[in-house]
């Protein structure tokens, strides 16, 4: 049984989705759910569905992020996670702490990458006039939103779309995606998944 530590920064829908997804003859199971913000909604949730958790405000950290990384692995490493699953994590990552999880961490993006990495993914597909958008799951790697793909699933942009429209369009999707991803990605399966 693999054991999956799934990191946040907010409500916790992906989170939550992932957590519940795991029962039954899924090959992993959630042992931990941190989070960069102890306000993040998502650590209630986490313990309401009997997780343990964690927070490390980043905050008192100004700009040594090797310093509040080093607090982020001591909690990660006590659980002993075969992966770790990026949900909704708000914070870049630098490359000793990614080369730490090398292989065995992953993340949802709001967008079709390669297109649209890093912030405000709605707005920038909707200001291109593309026809559709959608959210992506990769391996986490040194390059932001770079590595490979693992899955993706496409939502249309409709006329008159605000980024919150869309936004809430993906974020239905990226609850379907997500989990099925993570369950191929705990059998040792990493081609990819188009939904």
């Amino acid at each position: 049984m693999k054991r999956v530590a799934i990191l946040i920064s907010g409500g916790g829908s992906n989170m939550v989705r992932l957590v519940e997804s795991m029962t039954g003859d899924h090959p992993a199971r959630a042992v931990l759910v941190g989070a960069n913000d102890p306000g993040a909604g998502g650590l209630s949730r986490a313990r309401d569905l009997g997780i343990g958790t964690f927070a490390v405000d980043h905050r008192p950290f100004g700009r040594d992020r090797a310093a509040f990384e080093a607090e982020l692995l001591r909690h990660l490493d006590a659980a002993q996670p075969d992966i770790v699953a990026l949900a909704g994590f708000m914070r870049i990552l630098t490359p000793d702490f990614i080369r730490h999880f090398e292989g065995r961490m992953l993340n949802i993006h709001p967008s079709l990458l390669p297109k649209y990495p890093g912030l405000h993914t709605h707005a920038r597909a909707i200001e291109a006039g593309d026809r559709e958008a959608g959210a992506t799951v990769h391996e986490v790697t040194a390059d932001l939103d770079a590595g490979p793909i693992l899955g993706q699933v496409r939502v249309p942009v409709l006329a008159g779309d605000t980024p919150d429209d869309l936004a809430a369009r993906v974020l239905v999707q990226e609850h379907r995606l997500y989990p099925a991803v993570l369950r191929r990605f705990a059998a040792g399966e990493r081609g990819r998944l188009d939904l």
